[in-house]
């Protein structure tokens, strides 16, 4: 198609044109170009030109694509910092012992991924050997982002280094005996070593960006110097096609975090085939990171290449690797010379030439083989080149073959992500290619052996003193345990005494006593408030003239609202994480800051507010992956129920959350009705996570955004509260005998059951009890673990069971939540149990409409309580029919 803007008369450009002439001049020498050396040569002229005004510092938009070469050629690579014949053995032992341990573990059927290190093992190896700073020097070193189905590969180096056991590599993806090792990085399972969990695809890159950007935020907050600090992800070219892998390019652009390299182990492969079967994926990352501002490092071919680029002088080969597509390549490694020649060579005249200068043995070693991400050197050039690059993150994309070294069964096959062992014969071909000296008695018991030159060999000596050098071993996670001091009671006493007649959302008191925490002389610089763009919402602007709003850059405007006390301040050591509108982005802010203990040895406070609807519902998978970093912390849901965002509807409208994060073991869940309940909550989560004795979980609370008067705190009620139950007001009976029952109630539903406690009173004499059930989740914990106590033939009572022992009447809970959050309990409530809840679609309406509809105000608590009343025969069947038509239901 014609550009359309190029046909338009020079009068109604709006670019003005000082020299009509000139401009007419270059275009007709492009025509003169094109006409006489085609157009293949014009577009390498304008790409000349591109990429020389750039360099002159000439303001232009930058080439989203640059042709399928090495970014760094050979004549341009720095000399080689090491034994590379050292670290060629001690790749070979680490190939083969990753191998190794995975087809071992294939008797016993618990699988593993051999193919994705096999392909990645040089990215890795340079690394370690040349790059990734330990934490035996500043404590922080290097973060490391390990793709999750390369684990192998570095539990064989840790083993070659003795940080692992041959027994601990026969126990892979075997953990309950208490000595195994986890399939992936999971530091809850192997907290010395692993620091980042990053098999849930896509989660790695995503938290790899705001790691670096929150190393930043310490440096700028003065918290800790981690400039020396660098980030490296690794990941797959598969993984890319993951949303979140993508997600945050533009903000690691825009905040320059040039502590971060993202490298990206392009085998063309995915899990069940190519990852861009009829197109190019090295070219798509390209053009990705490079029109989102980042510093792209292509290391696509090895040095078996020279010669053909050499010899290639029409360009013909350029134009022919551009034009290939993708699952192409992938035949090319696994057919034979003569197909390659026909089918590559054969695409033009002058390649066919070019081919005629060739072997077979070199066209084979290109073509199986010679791949950037498989020759240190290559890699050692684009890793030097990321750390030199200022201003911006680098992307290196390294092109590797999968299942590279394991043999022709194995290599560049679509299945190869599934096939979980090599037989003795192609270990036997692989211990070949790899020059070990591992003899064949080695394989006599059919097993294939574990491979190590010895403790005080030249490799693990060389190996040790490399890491040495680095900083000490790695990966390795390290925790510095000081427990914080406790904040001054006079924060918590603030919402102890309660609001009086004034009324407060529980979301306000929340934010109130943070921001009042944060005062702390001790401790408040270590809270971190983040908020997805919604800070207003949850009465949180307060904090920005106070606190201010992290931004690297500071505020290089004048705000709109400069005027108003509570204006928009950004600073440079803001304190306040305000993201866009990104719950993913606002979820890897907390992850960083909640694991700050260990990352960085800088225990740090996240408070971390969303819509509740928005939270588990929409990043579920990263509150797993907090658990699993041992993160610690809060996680707030506000405006949360399903019927106190009046107006909002469906989508808005969370009664569920509340489930879903009770299946998190670290997550302890709360739905505190009043202020003075968070304030105890708070108090003793600050004590559990960051106390002397302190706990790897996290909190989630659920906060509302319906004000009401906050009673003051009654005697007594801590334990309770903590606990996740206690009576807030005891029914009075209206005359003598009469029926009693009693109410459970969370959050807002609160308010609705003391009501409904009044119209049971008053309308017919009916005693209830109301009680404030602050923590479902918790209670079905205790009851578990004392069921737990039973069958190890110890006795003890769940909490629950003993709160409600002897309480008279049938037990009602209600809430704004499904009547499977209350209903988690029912079992150990030795009273008859009944629930109301919000199940079902949410709806656009008042609040008083909604909570009718779902049949959770005060009226339908009342008739549902006299129909359990009914059902025992404590009051007449016709009662409910009568208080149904009273109340209008």
């Amino acid at each position: 198609m014609t550009d359309p803007v190029a046909k338009l008369p020079s009068e109604l450009d709006q670019l003005p044109d000082r020299d009509p002439e000139e401009t007419a001049e270059w275009a007709a020498s492009l025509d003169a170009v094109t006409k006489a050396a085609g157009p293949h040569r014009a577009a390498y002229l304008m790409r000349r030109s591109l990429q020389h005004a750039e360099g002159a510092g000439i303001a232009l938009p930058k080439l989203l694509e640059t042709d399928y070469v090495n970014t760094i050629p050979t004549a341009a690579e720095p000399a080689f910092d090491g034994d590379l014949e050292m670290e060629s053995k001690i790749t070979a032992w680490n190939r083969w012992n990753a191998a190794a341990m995975v087809t071992r573990g294939a008797r016993y059927g618990v699988g593993g991924h051999i193919a994705t290190f096999a392909s990645a093992a040089w990215l890795y190896e340079t690394g370690f050997n040349h790059f990734f700073r330990g934490k035996e020097g500043d404590g922080s070193g290097d973060q490391l982002y390990i793709q999750g189905h390369a684990s192998p590969g570095i539990y064989a180096r840790a083993f070659l280094d003795g940080r692992l056991s041959e027994q601990q590599l026969d126990n892979f993806r075997q953990e309950s005996g208490g000595d195994g090792l986890p399939s992936y990085p999971h530091p809850r399972r192997l907290p010395w070593l692993w620091e980042f969990p990053t098999v849930s695809m896509g989660l790695g890159p995503l938290s790899a960006i705001y790691q670096a950007r929150f190393n930043r935020y310490l440096t700028n907050r003065n918290i800790k110097d981690t400039s020396n600090s660098h980030v490296w992800a690794f990941l797959g070219d598969g993984e890319m096609d993951e949303p979140e892998s993508t997600a945050a390019l533009a903000l690691a652009a825009r905040e320059q975090l040039d502590n971060l390299t993202f490298v990206i182990n392009c085998n063309l492969q995915r899990l069940d085939g190519p990852v861009r079967a009829n197109f190019r994926v090295v070219q798509e990352l390209e053009g990705a990171f490079r029109g989102a501002g980042w510093n792209v490092v292509k290391t696509l071919w090895g040095s078996a290449w020279d010669e053909l680029f050499q010899l290639d002088t029409t360009g013909a080969l350029i134009r022919r690797l551009r034009e290939v597509p993708d699952a192409q390549f992938q035949t090319y490694a696994t057919r034979d010379v003569a197909y390659i020649r026909e089918h590559f060579f054969g695409a033009e005249p002058a390649l066919a030439e070019l081919a005629k200068l060739l072997s077979d043995a070199k066209i084979a070693e290109c073509f199986y083989s010679s791949r950037g991400g498989h020759e240190a050197r290559k890699v050692y050039a684009a890793y030097r080149a990321a750390l030199a690059h200022k201003g911006a993150p680098t992307v290196i994309l390294a092109q590797t073959v999968k299942g590279y070294t394991l043999g022709k069964g194995f290599e560049s096959k679509n299945a190869n992500h599934q096939m979980k062992k090599l037989s003795i014969d192609e270990f036997k071909g692989m211990r070949e290619l790899l020059g070990l000296p591992i003899p064949d008695s080695a394989f006599e018991d059919g097993l294939v052996p574990y491979g190590h030159p010895g403790a005080d060999s030249p490799e693990v000596r060389y190996l040790q003193e490399r890491r040495a050098a680095l900083g000490g071993p790695a990966p390795a996670r390290r925790v510095h345990a000081v427990a914080l001091p406790e904040p001054e009671e006079r924060a918590f006493k603030a919402l102890y005494k309660g609001s009086g007649k004034q009324e407060m959302a529980t979301t306000m008191a929340f934010v109130r006593l943070v921001k009042d925490l944060m005062r702390d002389k001790e401790t408040g610089r270590r809270w971190v408030p983040i908020v997805p763009d919604e800070a207003r919402t949850f009465g949180m602007e307060s904090l920005f003239p106070s606190a201010g709003i992290y931004s690297p850059m500071g505020q290089t405007y004048e705000p709109v609202d400069r005027d108003q006390l509570m204006y928009y301040k950004e600073a440079k050591d803001g304190q306040i994480l305000n993201e866009g509108i990104t719950e993913a982005g606002a979820m890897a802010d907390f992850i960083a800051a909640a694991s700050s203990y260990a990352t960085h040895g800088e225990t740090m406070i996240p408070f971390y507010i969303f819509y509740s609807m928005f939270g588990w519902q929409r990043t579920g998978d990263q509150m797993w992956q907090l658990a699993d970093q041992l993160g610690k912390g809060f996680i707030v849901g506000a405006t949360a129920g399903r019927t106190t965002l009046t107006g909002e509807g469906l989508q808005h409208a969370d009664g569920h959350s509340h489930l879903i994060a009770s299946t998190n073991p670290a997550s302890l869940n709360y739905d505190p009705a009043f202020a003075y309940e968070i304030a105890v909550i708070v108090k003793d989560g600050l004590r559990r996570m960051y106390g002397p004795e302190a706990e790897n979980v996290f909190y989630y609370l659920t906060v509302y955004n319906e004000p009401k008067p906050q009673p003051a705190m009654p005697e007594g009620v801590q334990d309770g509260i903590i606990k996740g139950l206690y009576r807030f007001k005891e029914g009075v009976p209206a005359v003598a005998d009469a029926p009693r029952l009693q109410l459970l109630a969370s959050g807002t539903a609160i308010h609705w059951a003391l009501q409904a406690q009044e119209l049971l009173a008053a309308d017919w004499n009916v005693t209830a009890d109301v009680w404030s059930a602050t923590s479902w989740g918790e209670l079905r914990r205790d009851a578990l673990e004392a069921e737990e106590a039973m069958l190890r033939g110890e006795q003890r009572e769940p909490y629950v069971t003993q709160a409600l022992s002897g309480a008279p009447g049938p037990v009602l809970a209600v809430s704004d939540w499904m009547r499977a959050v209350p209903d988690q309990i029912s079992q150990w409530v030795e009273q008859d149990w009944f629930s109301l809840g919000t199940d079902g679609f949410g709806l656009s309406d008042t609040r008083e409409a909604a909570r009718r509809h779902f049949g959770v105000d005060a009226q339908s608590i009342a008739v549902a309580a006299l129909a359990q009343l009914a059902r025992r025969g404590e009051v007449p069947a016709s009662t409910v029919k009568e208080a149904r038509e009273r109340y209008g239901l």
